[in-house]
């Protein structure tokens, strides 16, 4: 694990420059228990407290190893610091490589609870493809990942007495090795003796079984064989070497002469080995020294606990430091010399092995009790063996092959069933937390439910355990309890650690959630009687007490992401360009998505009720900051509509919430809270109606301007229509569109008023194109001289001739704009305008339609305020006589303007383009030469040309309408034909 890795690196760096330090020329002189010595051979530099070397440097130069390992235990115990230029200690509570300098002022009390501390600092790089709430969000994970939070220091801890010998998890994993081996040869179950041929075939085996460890899982047995592949398997878990393997299990084997298993126990085993092990049999020196030093340290921390008179306890402190003392040890003393320790250590711990049990549990020795805060340890770490090398989050396929075989170290290190199952969760705990593999949680859960579940019939047990005393620290306060106690606490400390924030933690793997809430809903009943008479007992987890706990850890996770989005709308706000109270809804909304899409699923299966909770807590805290804000609005500005939008759509969503936790958990009871909207819908009506009123005038003058640019000419080919009308239609759709994209509340006066807009606007422009045709009697020519007469009011007076018009330049001008082809335009313009006013009409009822049903649902919910109810006050069949009264009127005036353009672009084309051969060579010639043969190509080329401009759906009536002008033309045509012929005959 990463944590692994880095204090070994801060153990080589401390060792080489102790090296260094001590290699310099500045110590004249090192002194040991057994005189000066100038070789650093036999000193232990771990062991070594280096404020103690560096002072000894700056004053005398001498330094005393007994002190400075003295020094180095005691330090173990104080707290970490960091010595200042100022000469004041610091606690850090952050990475040293990250917090910088130490501050000059005085620090805060350590008990203190500084919530904004770590959203404080922020990068000045906020990239623009994350939100603010997004980029704080990954910035406080990354923080939370690189340091530990200061209400979470002691999570990790059970509370353990501290090892007085300051034996490290190295030395911890080495010696549990040990136990496990003796362990197995007391018990006969592995093979002494074993040959190199078939050591090097059982390794190959294992290591084949690594590289596919995903394979097929090996049938458990009992065979001899077998339990020798296993306990192969776990030496390679526990990361001893097969030459350390091979030496124990020499010398084990020939301390197990004439021993049985009741009999032996840690430091009878530590004894066996110092006194078959020699520096001959290891490696190199150093290794050896370290393995020499680690079995003084077990045996100290073992019998330096006894309850006996001072002097034995000295003895006892200066025979484990005779061992310690290499040159002592191993050149100066004789074998005999050693043996006569090592019997008196033995005479010591024989006498504390042979005192009665104290609980008067089977198989118990002195040890259980005296040495538990070892023995705990020691087994921990028989269990993380069960975890792959590989993969931390992996158990191996063999584990519960290996768990039988560890129950045999149970004896020994004072483990009973209860302890076996707490134990194995914590450490499924831990390495769920390290690596936050959920089938971990999975084996977590069931352990920790063997362990509450258990059944306290044996009271010599529960006096035992009683007896394994932890201390734990919590806000400040120790307080004492048993090892079930503390290990239950702090998983359940942990637990409510993440789920007080479960936005930050399980963002990223949100499934994790629920195995987690089942571990503190497990576990969060049990608590603290008494801390005076430290009792630790549960009481009825009823459902009402699941909701407050799950309602308790929604409203403090949205109470801690709301804090992070208010620290990160500042810089937001600066690259994002949003009004900060817009920015904050739209923030909170994208966490009320989470909520109900990610999180809510979850929740629901412990607490139905926590979408009410969550929907709620959002409301309020978004709601303490809109009221002032609401209260100064007084028009639609930018900032304005952007903050009521962001409101509304907050407040949607946050609905949908309140719904469904309604839904789910069947509540509907007046007791129930209800959700009390925001005042948006009261102060957006009148400020919505001025600004639909504001854009009337705005949409009438830009219609007005594009149909003056107008050219009339089409779009393309495909689109025929001008482009005003397309221009006028995307003024009322963005207009609508904003009206509707602003999801603030309306109701049936904006709707009229929108309507209204419409229809004048449409209307104007309709009015406009129909005023530019002139009267289609200006386009006649003047009647022939035999017709030119006209009738009187009285038939007594003789009739007058019939003068002939003549245009003004008005007319004119009107009539070379009027062209075949640009009418073509404006009829497909007309055509274009009927279709858009369908579709129109469609999104228009469809957005009013969506708005309705949503305030429809909340009326049926009863928490709809009265003074925004207006969207209900008309009938659907008001509303439709409200759009046909719009739309259909529309309709009329586009098709009365078709009709009016249609009847003239056939007076145009028969008596104006075509006039020179219909009209002028009508009666020029003789009767024979007038022949409509002469006049139906340049009439063919008219038709085929209106046919290309035309719209398919508009040609029939436009071409039907030049035929009924050319009828005209025809009739005249024959009249003045058939007159003709008359006067000829009359005058032969």
């Amino acid at each position: 694990m990463e944590g692994a890795s880095l204090m070994q690196q801060y153990r080589r760096d401390r060792r080489k420059l102790l090296e260094f330090l001590l290699s310099s020329g500045l110590v004249k002189e090192f002194r040991t228990p057994s005189g000066p010595t100038t070789s650093l051979t036999n000193v232990n530099l771990d062991a070594l407290s280096i404020d103690y070397v560096l002072e000894c440097i700056q004053s005398s130069g001498v330094i005393d190893i007994s002190i400075a390992t003295k020094k180095y235990r005691e330090e173990l115990h104080h707290p970490i610091t960091m010595q200042s230029r100022f000469g004041d200690s610091y606690f850090l509570l952050s990475g040293a490589e990250t917090t910088g300098s130490p501050p000059r002022r005085m620090p805060p009390p350590v008990t203190a609870h500084n919530y904004n501390n770590k959203y404080t600092s922020r990068g000045s790089d906020l990239s623009g493809s994350l939100s603010s709430y997004e980029y704080e969000l990954k910035r406080a994970t990354s923080e939370s990942t690189r340091s530990v939070p200061r209400n979470q220091v002691h999570i990790l801890k059970i509370g353990l007495p501290t090892l007085q010998t300051g034996l490290s998890d190295d030395d911890l994993r080495e010696s549990a090795y040990e136990v496990f081996l003796a362990c197995m040869v007391f018990s006969g179950r592995i093979e002494l003796h074993l040959s190199d041929s078939r050591r090097k075939e059982k390794t190959s085996r294992f290591l084949a079984g690594l590289k596919n460890k995903r394979g097929k899982r090996n049938p458990i047995s009992d065979s001899p064989d077998r339990q020798s592949e296993l306990i192969d398997i776990f030496r390679s878990q526990m990361q001893i070497s097969e030459a350390m393997d091979s030496l124990i299990r020499q010398h084990l084997a020939s301390f197990a002469t004439g021993k049985t298993l009741g009999q032996v126990d840690v430091p009878q085993i530590v004894l066996g080995l110092l006194n078959g092990m020699l520096k001959s049999d290891f490696q190199n020196e150093k290794s050896y020294i370290q393995w020499k030093n680690r079995q003084a340290n077990i045996l100290e921390e073992l019998l330096s606990s006894a309850d006996y008179v001072n002097n034995e306890k000295q003895s006892v402190e200066t025979l484990v430091e005779r061992i310690r003392n290499s040159e002592d040890w191993d050149t100066r003393m004789s074998a005999s010399e050693r043996n006569r320790v090592l019997l008196a250590i033995r005479n010591i711990a024989l006498t504390l092995s042979s005192m009665p049990p104290k609980y008067g549990i089977q198989g118990e020795n002195y040890y259980w009790s005296a040495g538990y805060q070892l023995n705990v340890r020691v087994y921990e770490k028989l269990l993380l063996g069960l975890f792959d090398i590989l993969e931390d989050g992996q158990l191996i396929e063999e584990a519960a092959e290996i768990l039988m075989l560890l129950k045999s170290t149970w004896s020994m290190l004072g483990i009973t069933q209860k302890l076996h199952n707490v134990m194995y969760a914590w450490v499924l705990f831990q390495q769920f937390v390290g690596t936050e593999e959920a089938v971990l949680l999975d084996y977590l859960i069931l352990e920790m439910r063997k362990v509450l579940s258990a059944e306290d019939e044996d009271q010599k047990e529960e006096n035992y355990i009683e007896s394994l005393l932890c201390f734990t620290t919590c806000d400040g306060c120790q307080t004492r309890s048993n090892l079930i106690q503390s290990t239950i606490f702090s998983i359940s400390l942990w637990c409510d650690s993440k789920l007080q924030d479960y936005h930050l933690h399980f963002t990223k793997k949100p499934t994790l959630l629920k195995g987690v809430m089942s571990m503190a809903l497990a576990v969060g009943p049990y608590s603290f009687v008494s801390r005076d008479k430290n009792q630790f007992t549960d009481f009825d987890a009823s459902d009402r007490t699941v909701h407050r706990k799950v309602k308790d850890y929604v409203e403090s996770s949205i109470e801690a992401a709301c804090r992070r989005v208010t620290d990160a709308i500042g810089l937001g706000c600066k690259i994002d360009r949003m009004q900060p109270l817009a920015l904050l809804a739209s923030e909170l909304k994208l966490i009320a998505e989470k909520e109900l899409t990610q999180f809510y699923p979850i929740l629901q299966q412990f607490s139905p009720e926590a979408g009410i909770a969550s929907a709620l807590k959002f409301h309020k805290t978004f709601g303490e900051r809109l009221e002032p804000f609401l209260n100064g609005v007084t028009c639609l500005s930018e900032g304005v509509r952007e903050v009521l939008t962001a409101a509304a759509l907050l407040e949607d969503c946050l609905f949908q919430l309140y719904s469904l936790g309604q839904k789910e958990s069947g509540l509907h009871s007046p007791s129930i809270k209800g959700f009390e909207y925001y005042k948006i819908g009261e102060v957006a009506r009148p400020i919505i109606l001025d600004w639909i009123i504001a854009q009337h005038a705005r949409i009438l003058e830009w219609t007005g301007r594009a149909f003056d640019l107008e050219d009339w000419e089409p779009l393309s080919y495909q689109q025929k229509q001008a482009a005003s009308a397309v221009e006028v239609f995307r003024i009322i759709e963005e207009t609508v569109d904003q009206l509707f994209e602003m999801r603030i509340p309306v109701d049936i006066t904006h709707l009229q008023a929108l309507l209204s807009i419409i229809f004048h606007t449409l209307d104007a422009y309709l009015q406009k194109l129909v005023n530019q045709l002139v009267d289609k009697s200006n386009l006649y020519p003047p009647a022939p001289p035999l017709t030119r007469y006209k009738e009187t009011t009285f038939p007594i007076i003789k009739r007058k001739l019939t003068e002939a018009v003549v245009l003004d330049n008005g007319v004119n001008d009107k009539l070379s704009h009027l062209t075949a082809s640009k009418l073509c335009v404006r009829l497909n313009t007309l055509q274009y305008i009927q279709r858009q006013i369908a579709t129109l009409e469609d999104g228009i009822r469809k957005s009013w339609s969506t708005i309705k049903a949503f305030r429809d649902q909340i009326c049926s919910e009863g928490n709809f305020p009265e003074s925004s109810n207006g969207i209900s006050d008309m009938s659907d069949e008001s509303i439709d006589e409200l759009f046909a009264a719009t739309f259909d009127c529309i309709r009329d005036s586009a098709t009365n303007a078709i009709r009016k353009t249609c009847d003239f672009l056939g007076a145009r084309v028969v008596f104006w383009d075509l006039r020179e051969p219909f009209v002028f060579h009508l009666y020029h010639n003789s009767v024979g030469g007038a022949r409509l043969e002469s006049i139906l190509p340049q009439f063919d080329s008219i038709l085929n040309n209106v046919c290309g401009l035309i719209d398919d759906g508009l040609r029939d009536l436009a071409v039907s309408s030049i035929y009924k002008s050319s009828l005209v033309i025809f009739g005249c045509y024959w009249m003045g034909a058939l007159h003709a012929h008359f006067l000829t005959q009359m005058f032969q």
